[in-house]
């Protein structure tokens, strides 16, 4: 067992001891203070006395130089959305003067942490961005010898998290659809293993609450388009429902195809939109209003957020969110009635 009062401090000590932030004690390291305020260079000096700290030369070594190399860690499976993200990120790097190797890790997040872990000491990489989770206890070690983000998209199971997981738009969907006189939703929810599937129920959920709506339900909780179908053909009749907001694209086919063998027309009796802007979603009739997200933007964001980490400025913030609706055939204002 190791013992932590023997533990190397490292610069996050002394930033927690001087009360200023790690990269500003980076900055004094790499400069010799000579770009910090004489207040905070003296704070810095002081905590570091007080620790005893010595930098790990060969780590020192390792940041300061230049290789023009940055890679994006990926954990190992098959999302479509990832290969639109790396391609963000690797434009955004490029236009910063940078090549990017794109690195597939499998095992367990301890294994992953671990390889990274190996890739920061290798020094082949000016930084790293890690599209996946980090083990908490690496974080540290890996930041303090290569410029590291965390701009985790994907868990062990390639299943969107972070802003993959911003549900958003289903408000906006609600939103525009009450402004046309809808009043009765159902929402046919994804799988709750998945993030994305619980944010977009708890999006529906509290813009129906807020806006003062009728819910008729959360249905489904399953990716399975035969579910999806069954459960809208299950919905009572008295529930007049005349809106429903799927999950995603197979959700809403799904709930399109019941609609019809109820004898609802849709959009003109029931209202149906999805998320995730499938090709095969422009093609059905009616064309299904959907939720189209922005992979590459995402990849931009990321690789920003290490760039101006390796530069030490703070990172960008963002207002606009990567999803955005797109209005088609299958919503419409409800007719004056809806059939049973």
């Amino acid at each position: 067992m190791t013992d932590d009062t023997h533990r190397r401090p490292t610069i996050y000590d002394i930033a927690d001891t001087a009360g200023v932030s790690h990269m500003t004690v980076s900055r004094y390291l790499r400069y010799n203070g000579d770009k910090t305020r004489e207040k905070t260079r003296d704070e810095i000096k002081a905590a570091i006395a007080k620790l005893d700290y010595r930098p790990n030369l060969a780590a020192r070594a390792m940041r300061t130089s230049r290789t023009g190399r940055l890679a994006i860690l990926l954990p190992f499976g098959t999302a479509a959305s990832s290969v639109h993200m790396l391609a963000g990120a690797t434009e955004k790097a490029r236009s910063a003067g940078y090549q990017v190797d794109a690195i597939i890790l499998d095992g367990t997040t301890e294994d992953r942490s671990n390889r990274m872990l190996e890739l920061a000491e290798a020094g082949l990489f000016e930084g790293l961005l890690a599209l996946t989770y980090l083990a908490s206890d690496r974080h540290e070690q890996i930041a303090s010898r290569v410029p590291v983000v965390v701009g985790a998209e994907y868990d062990d199971e390639m299943r969107g998290i972070g802003d993959l997981a911003d549900a958003s738009p289903v408000a906006d969907i609600i939103e525009q659809l009450a402004a046309q006189g809808h009043r009765t939703f159902l929402h046919v929810a994804g799988d709750p293993a998945h993030t994305t599937a619980r944010s977009r129920e708890t999006a529906f959920v509290e813009t129906i609450a807020r806006l003062g709506l009728k819910s008729a339900g959360v249905v489904g909780w399953d990716w399975s388009g035969e579910v999806a179908r069954q459960a809208v053909l299950d919905v009572p009749s008295a529930a007049s429902v005349t809106a429903i907001i799927a999950a995603n694209d197979v959700l809403a086919a799904a709930a399109m195809r019941a609609a019809v063998e109820r004898g609802w027309r849709v959009p003109e009796d029931v209202s149906v939109a999805g998320w995730d802007s499938s090709p095969v979603g422009e093609w059905l009739n009616p064309s299904l209003t959907t939720v189209a997200v922005d992979y590459e933007e995402l990849g931009r964001r990321a690789m920003a957020g290490l760039l101006a980490t390796i530069r030490e400025e703070a990172p960008p913030t963002y207002s606009t969110p990567v999803g955005r609706v797109i209005w088609r055939g299958s919503t419409a204002p409800p007719a004056e009635s809806t059939s049973g």
